[in-house]
């Protein structure tokens, strides 16, 4: 079993297929078929079906493909580890991450990684929820993970580290008055959220989990918007469809767009997790974990 072998397994999942694959590859598709026929000769085990021109993986496929991830993220430890003997801090990290995490800490990490380590590039892939975050890690898709989660992410051979407890903000159209003002912002509690209709993520993350929970306890808050795409959350605010329920790390962009921020009282938090798998790590890798963890809280 050759290293390009599982690349080329890796694409075909990847990218849907042998044609989409030989052309990210950029390689003849005849030669990507006949890699993919040598390791299932190999492997004695058929890893794709061929259903007219498409290839559905098996169940064989499937389990080859998680574990083919991870053997090539470990090859690439190593290779990194050699390389920076010689060369110093260079390569690549994938990470994982919530939209909320995404803004804080992750730019914060990527702009102090630059300043430390300017021959670092970090790819940041987006993720539902800290479940999914979590999948990426463990399937070899992503090195590190940061996501929000009530109870540590867990895992065989994860590793969880914990980094601050998130606080969760409403904000509001600009000019809405709620709850109470007091020296440095207002405050509002579960109570002032009835007289207001809400822009809401759909379910499966934890801004949702936190708006289904308010509004259970308040007799039922009025939806005036469903998204999948969170990011979208605060344009609507700002054009005055509804409020919404936002991480800290928003709090700044939030204000300087015109939106009235308000904290909860008492507050409500999330612990946010730094996640990434136990054994071989690349050198890029570890300067995005030390970063991480020697940021102030």
């Amino acid at each position: 079993m050759e290293r390009r072998q599982l690349e080329y397994f890796v694409a075909i999942v990847e990218h849907g297929g042998f044609t989409h694959a030989a052309k990210a590859l950029r390689v003849a598709q005849p030669s990507l078929s006949r890699a993919i026929a040598n390791l299932e000769h190999e492997l004695d085990v058929e890893l794709f079906h061929r259903v007219g021109r498409t290839a559905v993986l098996s169940s064989a496929g499937e389990l080859l493909a998680d574990h083919a991830r991870l053997v090539l993220r470990d090859l690439d430890a190593l290779r990194a580890a050699a390389r920076a003997v010689g060369d110093g801090l260079v390569g690549r990290v994938d990470v994982a991450a919530t939209s909320s995490s995404a803004l804080e800490p992750v730019v914060g990490i990527i702009a102090e990684l630059g300043e430390r380590h300017p021959g670092v590039l970090v790819s940041t892939s987006s993720a539902l929820s800290a479940a999914e975050v979590v999948a990426m890690v463990l399937q070899g898709r992503c090195e590190v993970g940061v996501c929000g989660s009530v109870e540590r992410p867990s895992g065989r051979g994860l590793v969880a580290h914990h980094l601050r407890d998130e606080e969760f903000l409403l904000v509001t159209p600009p000019g809405t008055r709620v709850g109470r003002t007091a020296d440095g912002g207002g405050t509002v509690e579960g109570a002032d959220l009835r007289e207001l209709r809400f822009v809401v993520s759909k379910p499966a993350t934890a801004v949702r989990a936190l708006f289904d929970r308010l509004s259970a306890s308040v007799g039922g808050l009025a939806i005036a918007a469903e998204v999948g795409d969170r990011s979208v959350i605060l344009p609507m605010v700002l054009r005055g469809i509804g409020a919404g329920l936002m991480p800290d790390g928003w709090a700044d962009l939030a204000r300087r767009s015109g939106a009235e921020v308000h904290r909860f009282s008492p507050p409500e938090r999330l612990p946010q997790w730094l996640v990434h798998r136990s054994g071989p790590i690349t050198a890029a890798t570890r300067a995005f974990l030390d970063t991480t963890l020697t940021r102030p809280a």
